[in-house]
C-alpha cells in the first residue's frame, strides 16, 4: 500500500460580506445544538463535530506572504487527539493562509470561512516528493517523482472539506510556465488528493490555478458538490475531478472550467491497472456544467485497465467543449469499460457528441501485453440535444475487437454550417438507435428491442445520503 508523506488566470467573483470571525478556542462546543444564533453559519455535512478550534490559535498571521504551514499542522495534530470522540474541526477564518502540503486525520472537517482563502506555495523545495500510485507503475508528467497534494489524506474515515464558497488558489502559474518548456523531471501535483479511505465528503468549495484538482483514489463512499473548478482553457491537464478506482460515489452540482476533462474517470494504466485490481464502480454524476474547448465534459479512460462498470451521468451541460461523454482506450489497455448510462444532456458548440477513441497509445513502459483487449460494452445515451455541433459522431472500436451494444435514443443535433460532411464516423461498433436525428450510421441503425428498457433506474446507495445540518458560531468583528 503507498502511503504518501507531507512535507491571465481565471478570476473568481465573489459577494463581499462583513468580515466575521468565529468565537471558539480549543474548549469544547457542541456542534449539533438545533437552536442556531443570528451570529451562526450553517452547512451541511456527513457528521457534525463535537470539538472546533481556530486555525488563529496556532498563528494569527494571514497575509499571503508568510507560511502558515506550520500552524496548519499543529492544530490537525491538536484535533487528532479529539476526533474520536464525536469529531473535531479545524476552522480557518477570513484572511489569506499560505501553505504547503499538510495531512488531514479521521473523524475530521477542515471548514473555511467566508473570505477565507488557502494558498498553496509556489516553492518548489517545499513540495515533499512521493512514491508511485501502485495502478499507474510511474508519474505521470515525467519519470522523475511526484509532488504530493496541498490537501492529502490517506487510510481515513469520516472526513469533510468544506466552506463557505470561499477559495483555495493552487498559485499555479509557475508549473504551468515549466510545463510548456518542456522543464517538468517532476510530475505536477493536485490539490485535493484523498487515499485508501471511506466516507468523504468535499463539497461548496471555489478551486482555481491548480494543475490538477480533486482526485479520490482507492475509497469509497464519496460525496463532492457544489464546486467550482476554474483553469485556464489553454493549460493541459488540468483536470477538474478525477474519480478513481473507487466505488459508491456521487458527483453533484459542479461548474467546471479547464483546459482537459471536467471529469475523468479512471481505473490503473495498462499491466499496472490489471494487477492492482481495483475498478471503479457506482458512480453517478449530475447537474454538471463544463465549459472545456479542447477536452471531454467527462471521459472514461484513458487509464481504464482497472475497469469501469455502472456509472450513471444525468443533467449534463457542455458549452464549447470538445466532446461530451468520451470513452478513451487502446488495444493494450485490456479491462472493460461497461453498464454507462448517460441522459438528459444539452450540448452547445461542440466538435463530437459521442466519441469512442481507442487510439490512446501512452503507456507507462514497454512491459504492456499487446494483446490485451479491452471490452467496450452497453453504453447507453438517451434524451440529447446538442446545437452547432461540427461532427456528431466518431465511434472506433479496434479491428478483431469490436465495441458492443451502443445504444442511442432520443437525440436531436442541430449541426453548423461548415460541419464535417461525415457525420457518424462509426469503424468496429455495434449497437441500436431510436428517434435519432440526423439519422445513425449503419452499425446503430438496427432499432432497439426496448429502447430504454435496459436503462438503469435504481438508485445507488450513495444517492440515499442524507446530509446533516451543522453550524459554526460566528460574530463580526468589532
Amino acid at each position: 500500500m503507498e502511503a504518501e508523506e507531507t512535507s491571465s488566470e481565471p478570476s473568481v467573483i465573489a459577494m463581499r460580506i462583513s468580515t466575521m470571525i468565529v468565537l471558539v478556542n480549543l474548549a469544547t462546543m457542541d456542534a449539533m445544538n438545533p437552536r442556531l444564533s443570528s451570529n451562526s453559519v450553517e452547512f451541511q455535512a456527513i457528521n457534525c463535530r463535537k470539538y472546533l478550534t481556530l486555525l488563529t490559535e496556532f498563528d494569527n498571521v494571514s497575509d499571503g506572504v508568510t507560511s502558515n504551514t506550520h500552524a496548519f499542522r499543529q492544530a490537525i495534530e491538536h484535533l487528532s487527539t479529539l476526533a474520536a470522540d464525536d469529531g473535531a474541526q479545524l476552522v480557518v477564518p477570513p484572511g489569506k493562509w499560505l501553505t504547503r502540503s499538510f495531512n488531514l486525520t479521521s473523524h475530521f472537517t477542515l471548514f473555511i470561512e467566508k473570505e477565507a482563502t488557502i494558498l498553496a506555495s509556489h516553492n518548489e523545495s517545499e513540495w515533499p516528493l512521493v512514491k508511485v500510485l501502485p495502478s499507474y507503475g510511474r508519474r505521470r508528467d515525467a519519470r522523475g517523482g511526484r509532488y504530493n497534494s496541498l490537501v492529502f489524506g490517506t487510510n481515513l474515515t469520516n472526513v469533510v472539506i468544506t466552506c463557505n464558497n470561499d477559495t483555495i488558489d493552487g498559485q499555479r502559474s509557475y508549473w504551468w510556465d515549466k510545463f510548456h518548456k518542456g522543464e517538468l523531471n517532476v510530475t505536477r501535483p493536485y490539490m485535493i488528493k484523498i487515499m485508501y479511505s471511506d466516507q468523504i465528503q468535499i463539497s461548496d468549495l471555489t478551486l482555481i490555478n491548480s494543475p490538477w484538482f480533486v482526485h479520490p483514489v482507492y475509497s469509497r463512499n464519496v460525496i463532492i458538490q457544489g464546486l467550482t473548478i476554474l483553469a485556464p482553457v489553454t493549460v493541459p491537464n488540468t483536470d477538474g475531478i478525477d474519480p478513481d478506482s473507487y466505488s459508491n460515489t456521487r458527483i453533484e452540482d459542479c461548474y467546471i472550467v479547464s483546459g482537459d476533462d471536467c471529469i475523468a474517470i479512471k481505473s490503473g494504466w495498462d499491466e499496472y491497472g490489471i494487477k492492482f485490481g481495483m475498478l471503479i464502480e457506482d458512480l453517478v454524476i449530475r447537474h454538471l456544467t463544463c465549459i472545456s474547448p479542447d477536452s471531454a465534459s467527462i471521459a472514461l479512460g484513458s487509464e481504464m485497465s482497472g475497469e469501469i462498470r455502472n456509472v450513471r451521468i444525468e443533467n449534463v451541460t457542455a458549452i464549447n467543449t470538445e466532446s461530451a461523454v468520451r470513452i478513451k482506450t487502446a488495444r493494450e489497455r485490456g479491462g472493460f469499460v461497461k453498464d454507462i448510462f448517460v441522459q438528459r444532456m444539452f450540448l452547445s458548440m461542440m466538435k463530437y457528441v459521442f466519441w469512442i477513441a481507442e487510439d490512446y497509445k501512452d503507456h507507462a513502459n514497454d512491459k504492456f501485453d499487446p494483446s490485451a483487449l479491452p471490452e467496450i460494452k452497453n453504453i447507453n445515451y438517451r434524451d440529447v440535444v446538442a446545437e452547432n455541433v461540427t461532427m456528431l459522431t466518431n465511434l472506433a472500436g479496434i479491428s478483431g475487437d469490436s465495441f458492443t451494444d451502443i445504444c442511442v435514443s432520443n437525440v436531436k443535433i442541430g449541426l453548423l454550417k461548415k460541419s464535417k460532411k461525415l457525420q457518424w464516423n462509426c469503424i468496429e461498433i455495434e449497437g441500436f438507435s431510436s428517434d435519432v436525428d440526423p439519422p445513425p450510421c449503419a452499425s446503430l441503425a438496427k432499432a432497439a428491442k426496448s429502447i430504454g428498457g435496459d436503462f438503469r433506474e435504481d438508485p445507488l446507495l450513495i444517492e440515499n445520503v442524507q446530509l446533516k445540518s451543522c453550524s459554526v458560531e460566528i460574530s463580526p468583528l468589532s
